[in-house]
C-alpha cells in the first residue's frame, strides 16, 4: 500500500508485461499510475496524486479527499433496536459498537 498526501493507492503487477499498475482507492474519482520498478510505480503515484491535485486547481474544483470516515447506514428498525440495546448494555455508543463490531469482522 502506498501513502500520499493523504491518499492511499493499491498496486498490481501485471505479470505477462511486467508492469506495476495501481490505482488510488480512497477517492471517488479514477486516478491510476504505473511502472516498471518499485522506485518507478511509487515516484508515478506521487506524480499522479499531484497531477490530480494541479488539475482541480486550474479548474477551480475541490479534490476529492480521501473518506472522512462519516458513513450513512440504513438497518431494519428491528436491526436498529437490537445494535442499540446492545450497546446501552455495554455501556457504549451505538457508533462505538458497530464500529468495533466492522473492525473486527475485517
Amino acid at each position: 500500500m502506498l501513502e500520499y498526501k493523504g491518499y492511499k493507492g493499491h498496486v498490481e503487477l501485471d505479470p505477462e508485461v511486467g508492469i506495476f499498475h495501481g490505482e488510488v482507492i480512497d477517492t471517488r474519482d479514477v486516478i491510476t499510475f504505473q511502472g516498471r520498478s518499485v522506485e518507478e510505480i511509487e515516484a508515478a503515484f506521487r506524480e499522479s496524486i499531484d497531477d490530480y491535485l494541479e488539475f482541480c486547481a486550474e479548474r477551480g474544483e475541490r479534490p476529492d479527499k480521501p473518506f472522512s470516515g462519516r458513513l450513512m447506514l440504513r438497518l431494519s428498525p428491528n436491526l436498529h433496536r437490537d445494535l442499540y440495546s446492545a450497546a446501552r448494555q455495554a455501556g457504549k455508543s451505538l457508533n462505538q459498537l458497530i464500529a468495533e463490531r466492522l473492525q473486527r469482522s475485517l
